[in-house]
């Protein structure tokens, strides 16, 4: 009687083994998600610990998308140079050490520098986790579906980390302890990473000389030059846009309103947060059912349409609408940036997702500052919303166009047939006999 063989996915792993990988990077997600997005909370209790005004507390939200930004644009190409696991430890051991170090520190101007160190850290993981799910994927459609699902986890991170901090503080303990149970997160997933099998990570062809390229920042740089990756990049920068504008200005939009729903305002941002993870979950499942251009069109162009019913209808409507969004925008961001991933070769995955990174930190900076400029010029938050309104009507009808000229069709095609077809006819050669 044969010996039934050991099931296989992409890239020689065992479905144990790609199981455990998936869970790693889910919960590296959730880790860093834990402090980026408790930022919005912790601020205020900087404003009253070091008497700082808006502009420089606003550092502990700056340090950090510009550590990871710089990263990404200069490090991203280590997953691919010096591969994914040893990339994933480097920046965990990063994150882990500045996140610890938050127990010893009572400085405003040491907590900047732990915040941009633990950035640079973070754009180096995320890079490479990002790099191992094309690797350990059998097609560029279950990619998509397993983006959604790490997204998701984010957005239960980015529930947990402000919940700690409002915790902690009801019981008189220090904001500091989100960064310390990060902390405790990262120093299990150092432990899983080095126990866990990573599949091999090949190199690419020099296509004149046929030696192996060897990754460095100007590489990834080159990629600027593909218009496949300008288009992803510019996708991901009017979400980021449109998504600033509610968990960063919504809260000064509906400052002071005692309408109808004035019991409802007060939980735009959290509803936000709650109905885009949950949305995530439902993205994956949308994947599996429908092809990703008609659910990027029909999302993005339900994002667009809440975003001027809360403009023409007031805040009444706006209490609805706004935190509505986070249910169709979950979809998005982790749809365009696995798909934009997709469009490239696996040898090259580290340094296209740190290339995407990047202009989605420069977006996370420069969306909320041109949405609070032109709400100081106008006089009223309310054109900050329109702003938002207009980048999310600018990104429907990207998404629209590119499910009708579908110029990235051709290029997943290839990728499907030179990254994954061998995976596939591997997984069926290691079926067991009869």
């Amino acid at each position: 009687m044969a010996k039934a063989a050991t099931r296989h996915t992409s890239g020689g792993t065992t479905e144990s083994t790609t199981a455990t990988l998936k869970a790693l990077v889910f919960l590296m997600f959730a880790a860093f998600a834990m402090t980026t997005d408790s930022v919005g909370t912790v601020i205020p209790q900087i404003i009253r610990d070091f008497g700082l005004g808006l502009t420089a507390a606003g550092t502990f939200q700056y340090a950090t998308m510009s550590g990871i930004g710089l990263s990404a644009i200069a490090l991203g190409f280590l997953a691919d140079r010096i591969g994914r696991r040893n990339a994933i430890l480097a920046g965990l051991v990063l994150f882990c050490g500045s996140c610890a170090l938050f127990a010893f520190g009572h400085d405003f101007g040491f907590f900047a520098l732990l915040l941009f160190v633990g950035g640079i850290g973070i754009g180096i993981f995320k890079a490479a986790a990002l790099a191992l799910i094309g690797d350990i994927s059998t097609s560029t459609r279950e990619h998509a579906r397993t983006m959604n699902l790490i997204e998701a986890f984010f957005g239960v991170g980015a529930i947990v980390g402000p919940a700690i901090v409002a915790g902690s503080l009801a019981y008189g303990a220090s904001w500091k302890l989100v960064y310390l149970f990060a902390a405790a997160l990262c120093a299990l997933l150092i432990a899983g990473a080095l126990l866990t099998r990573f599949p091999a990570t090949s190199r690419i062809q020099d296509q004149d000389s046929g030696r192996q390229e060897r990754t460095s920042m100007r590489t990834s740089l080159r990629l600027l030059g593909d218009p496949m990756a300008l288009f992803f990049a510019v996708l991901l920068m009017l979400y980021v846009g449109a998504e600033a504008a509610i968990y960063v200005w919504a809260p000064t939009y509906f400052a002071g309103y005692e309408g109808t729903n004035a019991w409802l305002v007060g939980y735009t941002v959290s509803l936000f947060f709650v109905l885009r993870a949950g949305g995530r979950f439902l993205g994956a499942w949308l994947l599996q059912q429908f092809d990703w251009m008609i659910v990027l069109a029909s999302c993005s162009s339900a994002v667009a349409l809440l975003f001027w019913l809360a403009v023409l209808f007031g805040r009444d409507v706006a209490a609805f609408a706004l935190p509505a969004t986070g249910l169709f925008m979950s979809v998005l961001y982790p749809t365009i940036n696995s798909t934009g991933i997709s469009c490239f070769p696996r040898q090259r995955h580290g340094s296209i997702a740190g290339l995407l990174l990047f202009f989605t930190c420069i977006s996370a900076v420069l969306a909320p500052l041109a949405m609070g400029l032109i709400g100081d010029l106008m006089g009223t938050s309310v054109f900050s919303i329109v702003l938002g309104g207009v980048f999310a009507t600018l990104l429907a009808g990207m998404c629209v166009w590119n499910a009708l000229a579908k110029p990235a069709a051709a290029r997943l095609v290839e990728r499907n047939r030179a990254d994954y077809a061998a995976a596939s006819n591997e997984e069926l050669a290691s079926q067991p006999s009869a």
